[in-house]
């Protein structure tokens, strides 16, 4: 027998089921703004029941196209990392402010207030978080965590009980670089130190999947920070190399218009088996 490989189950079980049946289309999401296109993007990690922890994103990206899991890519591998510094390797389950990828620089901050979108968000928070033994939200960036505090005003018995970590978007350092022209070394610094300032808040109110001593991060991105995505995190069958810490998919074009229809998908050099001619 070969390697037992293991994977997410999907959606097979309730309220889950009925929330993917359900999902939102244009008519919500209106594709001026969002890429519909690349259809609805759902979660990652556990939704057995036996999370600990809910991270809640922005939006899917060019990998998460790909996988049909959310939160894959550098900023994926990055929070797998936060997570794993407080002994969290497996007990979490993440979800997105927006179901569908954002579509230009001020879309997502202008559909921040929709009611509809809001509504289908808070029946997957409610789904997470209502009744379950998550203990702590991790909300990534602006977005999620205005997102998460209009959901609390609707539950304020839950929110009451849970730790909330607001902390800067896992790809904060380089978004404000290349719109500041600051030094990517400094805006870099400035993240990790906020996250080093959540860290200890998270390690409190969570159960650690694993024992793990706290270690802050230093003022740069340094080797194993960033976490490769469980295998059982992605649908069955997935190769490898969609794990990869090494970025694998963009999308590209010289429009707008032609990189939004087009996603250019390269295996990564270490993960080509195949020999050469």
């Amino acid at each position: 027998m070969g390697a037992v490989h293991r994977s997410c189950t999907g959606y097979a079980s309730e309220p889950f089921a009925t929330l993917v049946a359900q999902y939102p289309g244009e008519d919500v999401y209106p594709s001026g703004d969002f890429r519909t296109e690349w259809g609805p993007i759902f979660h990652r990690g556990r939704l057995d029941g036996s999370a600990r922890v809910v991270v809640l994103g922005q939006d899917p990206a060019a990998h998460e196209s790909v996988t049909r899991r959310i939160l894959v890519g550098v900023a994926g591998q990055r929070v797998q990392g936060l997570l794993a510094r407080v002994g969290v390797t497996t007990s979490y389950a993440m979800v997105n402010t927006y179901v569908y990828s954002v579509f230009g620089q001020s879309a997502g901050n202008r559909h921040a207030k929709d009611a509809a979108i809001a509504a289908y968000r808070h029946r997957w928070l409610d789904a997470l978080l209502v009744g379950t033994d998550v203990t702590a939200v991790v909300a990534l960036g602006d977005l999620a965590d205005r997102a998460y505090r209009v959901w609390a005003k609707t539950r304020p018995d839950t929110s009451e009980r849970l730790h909330l970590a607001a902390v800067r978007h896992p790809t904060y350092a380089d978004a404000i670089a290349r719109a500041t022209g600051r030094p990517l070394a400094e805006t870099t610094a400035e993240q990790l130190a906020n996250w080093n300032a959540a860290l200890p808040g998270i390690a409190e109110h969570v159960v650690a999947d694993e024992p793990t001593t706290l270690v802050p991060y230093g003022d740069a991105w340094a080797p194993g920070d960033l976490a490769p995505i469980p295998e059982q995190d992605l649908p069955a069958g997935t190769p490898a190399w969609w794990r990869d810490v090494e970025p694998w998919a963009a999308r590209t074009g010289d429009t707008a218009q032609t990189k939004r229809a087009t996603l250019t998908v390269t295996v990564p050099e270490g993960a080509r088996t195949w020999p050469a001619l």
